[in-house]
């Protein structure tokens, strides 16, 4: 039995999109497939013209520490480090020496950016559950990714943290002109987004699109 079907779609440079649907529909499965965390039993992922399913286990890994960036529903930050150690963990695997030098810098003023910079040497203990998320953001964009895929980022979050995730992430996409794709299941966030998508039985329609027949999107 097929998750997905006919799944045509196309993201362009620094655009952001938002993907909704009922649960179990295959959102996250569709964002992992994206994200190289699981593989498609047919079909393209390309990246920037790189089709990333034809990648071995080692190059994937390459991708993804340096090309994309993940923002999940729980923060899943490492108990035992500051916040500017957590954010700093992703250029541990990263091999390009002038990046991992700069980042530090880079963290330091991602966190101002987000309104935690008074934060950094704190304990993720310490923080409440927005500034865990945001921690969160500032690392998924520390390697300068040119893709920031998020699964359900505000799920988690009482409405008012939510709002503020919400208005950084489209801030952040603009500001770093990395390509934003988010699964949600909130209409607020969703509208924040420059284009908006439904997944339903398996097939991605985007909004103003017509229902019965769902186009290719581009």
């Amino acid at each position: 039995m097929s998750v997905l079907k006919d799944i045509n779609l196309e993201v362009g440079s620094g655009e952001s999109a938002a993907i909704a649907g009922p649960s179990g529909s295959g959102k996250s499965t569709l964002l992992n497939i994206i994200g190289t965390l699981d593989r498609p039993t047919r079909g393209q992922v390309l990246l920037e013209g790189q089709d990333l399913a034809q990648l071995d286990d080692a190059a994937l890994a390459g991708v993804r520490s340096r090309q994309i960036g993940f923002i999940f529903q729980e923060h899943h930050l490492l108990p035992q480090c500051t916040v500017l150690e957590n954010v700093l963990v992703p250029t541990l695997a990263c091999d390009d020496r002038q990046l991992r030098a700069g980042a530090p810098d880079r963290a330091r003023r991602l966190l101002e950016r987000v309104g935690l910079g008074p934060r950094q040497d704190h304990r993720p203990g310490q923080l409440s559950g927005g500034e865990r998320q945001r921690t969160a953001v500032v690392r998924a964009l520390i390697n300068q990714p040119r893709l920031l895929l998020a699964d359900e980022p505000t799920g988690a979050l009482d409405r008012a943290a939510a709002e503020e995730l919400a208005r950084l992430l489209g801030e952040l996409n603009r500001e770093e002109g990395v390509t934003l794709l988010l699964v949600t299941h909130a209409p607020d966030l969703a509208r924040r987004m420059s284009r908006r998508f439904e997944l339903l039985n398996g097939s991605l329609v985007e909004a103003g699109s017509p229902r019965r027949d769902p186009p290719t999107v581009r």
